[in-house]
């Protein structure tokens, strides 16, 4: 007799094939965005809107000779120490916030005064202040995102399910536990909204600090090649830097969120 598959089987298999489609999709998207620009270039060629192919070439120029490299390093330190110093201050002052109302009407108006103070106006102050170092520049792409992450952890705190204080109380845990089996949960989706929020915004203050007082980075080459107007070069380097950032958002931040996330699938 013939046995016949059930569904089960039938799903294990069907999987791995599903699993491809995500990436080809992807991939698919990019050739049609390149064969788009592509053709575009060709039926108005312009120096100020150049081809694919001369924008790859331009990026094959900058790696060989290792100025690509050097100033997308230099550019990635600048925002992995923002991002830091940005999440770990800005996390502390929305939880506390959060959870303070007294300290939360009194310290609201601070926030909202940061959040709107633009981001061109603390840079140039920061450097005026403190000189044109490294210190300045990590310093005033900090305090842009600070606010920000203060007011989304703030949301995260409000939003405390206080049953689950009341159950770690009752079976004694530990400051320790509690924030690890009671209060980092809870707040994990507020801090990978602030964490994925703070990322794309903290690279492209970077960008404007480098533009300003910077001898090197991303930022600095980019307005140097805008002074001899070689477009090539400005998107070879944006370019260049985007797909770091892409490779950083696949590569790291959704493989942690979904670790992080990892006990909604068991309890479902």
């Amino acid at each position: 007799m013939i046995e016949r598959r059930t569904g089960p089987a039938r799903t294990a298999s069907v999987q791995p094939a599903l699993s491809f489609w995500p990436g080809l999709t992807t991939a698919a998207s990019l050739l049609a965005f390149a064969a788009l620009w592509a053709v575009a270039a060709r039926l108005w060629p312009s120096r100020a809107f150049p081809a694919p192919d001369e924008v790859w070439q331009v990026f094959l120029r900058e790696a060989a000779n290792g100025d690509l490299g050097f100033h997308l390093g230099m550019t990635l330190g600048r925002v992995a120490a923002a991002y830091i110093v940005s999440m770990v201050i800005g996390s502390a002052i929305g939880v506390f916030l959060g959870i303070n109302r007294s300290a939360d009407r009194f310290f609201n108006p601070w926030l909202i005064l940061f959040l709107n103070i633009p981001a061109l106006v603390i840079i140039v102050l920061a450097y005026i202040w403190f000189g044109l170092n490294e210190a300045a520049a990590v310093g005033a792409v900090a305090v842009n995102k600070i606010p920000n992450v203060a007011v989304t952890m703030r949301e995260g705190a409000r939003a405390l399910d206080l049953r689950y204080a009341d159950m770690s109380a009752v079976y004694r845990f530990g400051a320790f536990d509690r924030m690890r089996h009671v209060l980092l949960p809870q707040l994990q989706p507020y801090f990978a909204a602030a964490s994925r929020s703070g990322i794309a915004l903290i690279w492209k203050i970077v960008l404007v600090v480098e533009l300003l007082g910077r001898s090197n980075g991303v930022g600095f080459q980019i307005h140097l090649y805008f002074q001899l107007f070689d477009v090539a070069a400005i998107l070879a380097y944006t370019l260049a830097f985007v797909a770091v950032m892409l490779l950083i958002e696949l590569l790291l931040v959704q493989p942690f969120e979904r670790h992080a996330t990892r006990w909604r699938k068991r309890s479902a």
